[in-house]
Parts: C-alpha cells; sequence; structure tokens
C-alpha cells in the first residue's frame, strides 16, 4: 500500500503545481492526484513484470542453446536454478497481477526488448548470479535471498531503467525508491506455495480520504496560515522563505488543526523528513523551529483539536 509519508509527498508536489500555475481548479487538480497515487501500483507491477519478462528471455536462450550444432554438455544440461525461481513464477502465475495487467494494458516489456536484454545481461555477470548458479539444487529459500540481492545489487540501481520509466511518467522519478522498497517487501513476505496477492496493495479507502481531505484543506486555508508563520519567523519575509519549505509548513499546521487523530510530533517529523529530501540542507532545521513554536502556541491558545492521549 502507498504510506502517509508518500501521500504527504505526493499532496506537497499537487500544492506547488498548483500555486506555481495559479490554478484554482482544485476538482481537476484532485483527480490528477488520486490518477497519480493509483499509477505508483502500475510502476510497482511493472518491475515485477519484469523479472518475468528477464526469466522468460532466459528460458529461451536456453532452448536456442540445446538445438546448436556444436552444442556443449553444459548447452544440454544447463542450470535451471533462475529458469524455476520460485519467486518469479509466483508472480508470472498471479491471477490477480494477470488480471491487472490485462486491464491496464502494462505489457509494455513485449515491446520493449532491449531493456529486458540490459538486465538480463547485467545479471549473467553480476557475482549475485553466479553464486546462485553454484548452489547445487534450488529451494525456496535459496531463490528468495537470490531475488533480494538481485533486486538490490542490479535492477533497483540500474540507471537505464531509471532513465526509461521517466521517459514513461515524470511522476515516477519520485515513485521509484518507494516502489523499489515494496518490492523487496513482497519478496521477503512470500511464502513458500502462496501466491502474490495484488489486493494487499491497492490504495485503501481512509487513505484516499486522507490524501483528498489533507489536499482540500492545505489549499484552502493557504493565506490564513502566513500570520502565525510570520509571528514565529519575524527575521524573514514570508517571499523568502523557500516554497517548498512554505508548502511543508502549511501542510503540517492544516494536520495541527484539521486532523485531531494525528500527533503533531508525528506530524512535525514527517514534514521534516519529507524535507530532507525535497529541500535545502537547512530547511529540516528551520521547519522543525517553526512548527515547533506554532505547535505549542496552538495548545496554549487551545487551537490543537487532539483526540486521545499522547497526541499533542
Amino acid at each position: 500500500m502507498v504510506n502517509r509519508r508518500h501521500i504527504r509527498i505526493k499532496i506537497m508536489q499537487s500544492v506547488y503545481a498548483m500555486l506555481q500555475s495559479k490554478s484554482d481548479n482544485l476538482e481537476k487538480e484532485e483527480k490528477f492526484l488520486l490518477f497519480s497515487v493509483e499509477k505508483v501500483y502500475d510502476l510497482f507491477i511493472l518491475q515485477l513484470l519484469l523479472m518475468v519478462e528477464v526469466r522468460k528471455m532466459a528460458s529461451k536462450h536456453l532452448e536456442i542453446n540445446k538445438k546448436k550444432h556444436l552444442a556443449t554438455a553444459k548447452d544440454k544440461n544447463p542450470n535451471l536454478n533462475f529458469i524455476q525461481n520460485q519467486f518469479i513464477l509466483a508472480i508470472e502465475n498471479s491471477d490477480e497481477i494477470n488480471k491487472f495487467v490485462s486491464l491496464k494494458k502494462l505489457d509494455i516489456w513485449k515491446g520493449n526488448r532491449g531493456y529486458v536484454r540490459t538486465i538480463w545481461d547485467e545479471i549473467q555477470q553480476s557475482e549475485v548470479y553466479k553464486d546462485y548458479l553454484s548452489n547445487k539444487g534450488s529451494s525456496f529459500k535459496n531463490d528468495k535471498v537470490f531475488m533480494i540481492k538481485l533486486f538490490e545489487k542490479v535492477i533497483a540501481p540500474n540507471e537505464k531503467l531509471f532513465d526509461y520509466y521517466e521517459s514513461l511518467n515524470l511522476g515516477w522519478v519520485d515513485d521509484l525508491p518507494f516502489v523499489n522498497t515494496l518490492v523487496l517487501k513482497t519478496i521477503k513476505q512470500l511464502k513458500a506455495e502462496t501466491s502474490i496477492s495484488f489486493n494487499n496493495y491497492e490504495v485503501k479507502e481512509d487513505d484516499k480520504g486522507f490524501l483528498i481531505d489533507l489536499f482540500k484543506k492545505a489549499m484552502l486555508h493557504q493565506h490564513e496560515y502566513n500570520e502565525d508563520i510570520n509571528e514565529k519567523t519575524p527575521n524573514w519575509d514570508t517571499d523568502r522563505i523557500a516554497d517548498i519549505d512554505l508548502i511543508l509548513i502549511k501542510m503540517a499546521m492544516t494536520e495541527f488543526l484539521y486532523f485531531p487523530s494525528i500527533p503533531t510530533k508525528v506530524s512535525i517529523n514527517e514534514y521534516i523528513e519529507i524535507s530532507k529530501d525535497y529541500s535545502t540542507a537547512k530547511s529540516s532545521y528551520f521547519i522543525n523551529g517553526v512548527l515547533d513554536k506554532i505547535s505549542k502556541d496552538y495548545n496554549k491558545s487551545n487551537r490543537l483539536n487532539k483526540i486521545g492521549r499522547g497526541l499533542l
């Protein structure tokens, strides 16, 4: 599933886009925001399918080698560990994934064999693959350990693959690290003789509600927050504060005031971490200082409306 931090990042990007374009069409941006979150799962499936297509290419090459005129003993009796990898076969045989692929028309690898070939070539050259083939016989445990190492060392860091995904969807640049983490989590959680259930990764209704509610409230209350921010930053004009910093501060303020079940400390920590990836080197310290002052002021003036103990 898409976690709350990634949802916050998506909202930050949409708020930034709306402010930069000076658009006031909330409904249009809301639809795009939901669409961009759903596209995260397309990328997740494409990463899984890539391994399936690599396995198919490897299998074809083994069959071709067997039929060579001067086939060697190795050609005639190849190591089948990779071809029979149980995790890859679980992806290939998943009814849920196959239905999703058919519905979304995600069979892009069939028309982009060059990328499949690139990954397959790099796999064959990797020490991870060579060590895997050196194991006599296969087991689910070995298959799983191999797939984790393969994904971490060969697939996830592949720059050509990164550039290709960027050409398909600019939003995937930010989604790929999250998706790669999700793929690794899927590999680690899969048990022997079980299929991959895609239902576990669909956007939950409460997450959709959180996304829409936070986005709308953050946009609608933008100007209301300026006075409170100015009070806590007397040596700064709002025009001098980095755009992303200002958006993150205002999103946190929205959570302070309109999301009673989210602890203020959680909101502050989330936006500090996001700023480390999306703003300046000193932004996290600046945001932390401003939000700490604002949260204490809101608490003192009883503006916080938090439900439950320990939420302040």
